[in-house]
């Protein structure tokens, strides 16, 4: 029996299988889970990945920008499971402008894309999944430390830091209801979106962390998530779980 043996599980934002959302998608299944996955655009490769878990799951169309599409989810949800105790929020993008030292440049449009896409998504899809989820549900967002300025990060820097706070608002608005909202923070990863930041560099990373870091291994950060969708975090929310090899606490 896994710690998510017959939870359902909802994860967003599976492009490759060189996603953090594909290698949660994994270790759901492989600790019991029933996974849908959504994705966006590229649908035909998201099918490909579906089919490369360890089980196949149904994959649906989302564009958390539309308002139609996030008005239909939880029934479109629904027709494969019929309820959510955990959702995966993996949504992020920025246009070029808004990244690679271009922060004092960036005009607003690209501003606001980056802050709607990586930022109030989370609220759009958690409100979205509501009427499918209950007490003891999950919603897990991913995240990278926001207390710096990393070089190069820029307006999607900003982004995370609102995507820290939404977290919160939502932990204290849905806590009543008995569902958690919580982050996971992972180090520098080799990810289709890592490599569209300009000066993306995990080299160093490794000699600054006290327990090593390797940045093509997804499985800490998706065992992470995992776990805070299991029901071994029963009374944690609003936190920022740091996967990072231990480089936020030690200020290098």
């Amino acid at each position: 029996m896994g710690i998510l043996a017959g939870k359902r599980i909802l994860v967003t934002g599976v492009l490759t299988d060189a996603s953090i959302a594909f290698h949660v998608a994994r270790v759901a299944q492989q600790e019991g889970a029933e996974v849908v996955l959504t994705g966006f655009g590229r649908m035909s490769l998201v099918r490909r990945m579906a089919a490369r878990l360890p089980r196949p799951a149904p994959v649906l169309a989302l564009d958390v920008t539309d308002t139609g599409h996030l008005g239909s989810l939880a029934e479109r949800v629904g027709d494969h499971v019929d309820g959510l105790d955990g959702v995966l929020h993996a949504i992020a993008f920025a246009p070029q402008s808004a990244l690679g030292g271009n922060f004092l440049h960036t005009p607003w449009p690209d501003v606001a894309t980056t802050l709607h896409v990586s930022t109030y998504s989370l609220k759009a899809l958690t409100t979205a999944c509501l009427p499918l989820m209950g007490p003891g549900a999950s919603v897990v967002g991913l995240d990278y430390d926001a207390s710096r300025a990393w070089p190069g990060y820029d307006w999607m820097g900003v982004a995370k830091a609102g995507l820290e706070s939404c977290a919160r608002y939502l932990a204290r608005d849905l806590g009543p209801h008995g569902i958690r909202v919580n982050l996971v923070a992972a180090g520098p990863l080799k990810t289709v979106a890592a490599r569209s930041v300009p000066g993306f560099e995990a080299a160093s990373w490794d000699e600054a962390a006290p327990l090593g870091w390797r940045a093509d291994d997804m499985d800490p950060t998706a065992r992470a998530c995992a776990a805070l969708m299991s029901d071994w975090f029963p009374a944690t929310t609003g936190e920022i779980v740091h996967v990072d090899g231990g480089v936020h606490a030690t200020g290098a």
